[in-house]
């Protein structure tokens, strides 16, 4: 089995529309899922899936099959919610619908009303997307800091900082708001 999945990897680099396909087949679930966590969004999510193996497929000549598909797909994967979250910042759409939903708990807890649930979650969507990709992979969906590392093509320190400043900003901005985090 290997052997045949570096055959793929080796006949994607090379150009190969099959080996595309079949990659595209094998890791579009997994490309959606990583996209998800970060834009909390399923048809955003399923925009980026298509627009980051668009990516994947023009870039193909820059793979290393060495280093494996997954990471670099989610890198890629990354990169693309990134660019979206920044041009959706620019254009300043902050709906409180797609915050109300981020802010939205798994599970209803009853201690926290939905007047706190919503300054948290506007306080997030100001957090600077470099910040915010971090937090709601290391924080939110509690990813491991070397995956988050990988897919933001950075230190394990820097998810770190990163995380760290965010979570700074985010109770500066509910202190401000009267909340006490």
């Amino acid at each position: 089995m290997q052997n045949e999945s570096s055959s793929v990897l080796n006949e994607f680099c090379r150009g190969s529309i099959d080996a595309f396909e079949t990659l595209f087949r094998q890791y579009q679930h997994l490309v959606y899922s990583w996209i998800l966590r970060i834009v909390r969004d399923p048809a955003t999510a399923e925009d980026l899936t298509i627009e980051t193996f668009w990516r994947i497929h023009q870039a193909h000549a820059r793979f290393e099959p060495v280093q494996g598909f997954e990471g670099w797909a989610r890198s890629i994967a990354t990169r693309a919610a990134l660019d979206w979250l920044r041009a959706r910042r620019a254009e300043g759409e902050q709906t409180a619908e797609v915050c109300a939903e981020l802010a939205a708990p798994a599970e209803a807890d009853a201690a926290v009303t939905a007047e706190i649930r919503l300054k948290t979650a506007l306080a997030f969507q100001h957090l600077p997307p470099k910040l915010r990709i971090a937090a709601t992979l290391a924080v939110i969906e509690e990813q491991p800091q070397k995956d988050v590392a990988a897919a933001l093509g950075i230190s394990i320190a820097a998810v770190k900082v990163r995380v760290f400043r965010a979570l700074r900003l985010l109770r500066k901005n509910l202190e401000k708001q009267g909340i006490r985090p």
